[in-house]
């Protein structure tokens, strides 16, 4: 088994009961923390993960055509046909995805929270699932909102600190998940955290 396979079946499969839960209403249109997307587009973009190839090459660096169609695709497919599919996904992760589990891990753990949080919903997280979307939320800020940059990150849950280390720096204190989360774009934790 490649590094980190176990953990990212376990995250997938978690992910696939958190929606078998929901109400066809919640699924299909159900309020996440990413713009626009329900749980059932969130879901639609992880699939297409271990499709990487086909899913993500055709559109260069245009990430947002590729995600955009990948959650059309997903639209199009009745909520059992989805879930079957996300059984198969989550059972058995394609080569590239367990290869790229220190990459996919972390995106899988902050659009799970991002369906969870959204719906106003709680749940249990394994030990080392905020570590990898506090990993995940510290590498999207780099590509977007350079928060990474501007602050010095403190978890107050056992975890090295992260960011700028300049002695007038500006701190932020709160949990791996909420500073991983906040740090990724979800504003909505911010509340949860400590700004000095």
């Amino acid at each position: 088994m490649l590094p980190l396979e176990r953990e990212l079946r376990a995250e997938r499969r978690r992910l696939v009961a958190t929606l078998d839960r929901l109400p066809d209403d919640a699924f299909e249109s159900g309020r996440t923390l990413c713009a626009g997307w329900s749980p059932r587009d969130v879901l639609g973009h992880l699939l297409a993960v271990d499709d990487f190839a086909a899913s993500y090459l055709p559109h260069g660096p245009f990430l947002h055509a590729a995600n955009r169609e990948q959650v059309e695709r997903a639209r199009r497919l009745p909520r059992s046909r989805l879930m079957a599919r996300a059984r198969t996904w989550a059972d058995r992760p394609s080569l590239s995805s367990r290869i790229g589990a220190v990459i996919t891990l972390g995106d899988l753990a902050v659009h799970h929270q991002d369906i969870v949080r959204g719906l106003g919903l709680r749940r249990d997280l394994p030990a080392t699932v905020p570590t990898f979307i506090l990993r995940e939320g510290a590498l999207l800020s780099l590509r977007t909102n350079l928060r990474v940059l501007r602050y010095r990150v403190v978890p107050t849950d056992g975890h090295p600190e992260l960011g700028i280390r300049l002695p007038r720096a500006r701190e932020v204190l709160g949990t791996r998940e909420a500073l991983g989360m906040w740090l990724a774009g979800r504003d909505s934790v911010t509340d949860e955290l400590v700004f000095t």
